[in-house]
């Protein structure tokens, strides 16, 4: 039973330890550029940035993973050389980019937020049609 318990426990720590410590790397480098005016505030930052490189981190790795898939093996040849398991390879390019996809996290909530506070006596229509006209300005500048 407890080579069970461990084998979860160590599963558990795989699944999301790897987001939560890239979040919280995350985290540590916003707080670098912003700091944070309360201990609320920064325990939100902390949570909205761990939740959001759990989130959108895997996908990142997905996607750059897909647009180069090289980049991967050649960390993986890396990792051999270095006598290490292949997997860590994977987490050379892995974990940063999962911290990356935590960086911004501050400050789309904000920007989400400023947005609706600019909008609190719309309905959903409203907010919908605003939403429309800025994608809609977004793609007529590009």
């Amino acid at each position: 039973m407890a080579i069970e318990t461990t084998a979860a426990g160590g599963a558990l720590i795989k699944i999301f330890g790897i987001p939560v410590l890239a979040g919280a790397a995350a985290t540590s480098l916003g707080f670098m550029f912003m700091w944070p005016k309360t201990a609320k505030e920064a325990g939100v930052r902390f949570f909205v940035t761990i939740l959001f490189s759990a989130l959108m981190g895997p996908a990142l790795v997905v996607v750059v993973r897909n647009w180069m898939p090289g980049l991967f093996d050649s960390a993986r040849a890396v990792a051999v050389l270095y006598g290490s398991d292949p997997a860590l390879g994977f987490l050379f390019i892995a974990a940063p980019l999962m911290v990356a996809a935590g960086l911004p996290a501050w400050w789309v909530l904000g920007a989400t937020v400023r947005w609706l506070d600019n909008r609190k006596d719309k309905d959903i229509g409203e907010l919908a049609r605003d939403a429309a006209a800025i994608v809609k300005d977004v793609r007529g500048g590009l």
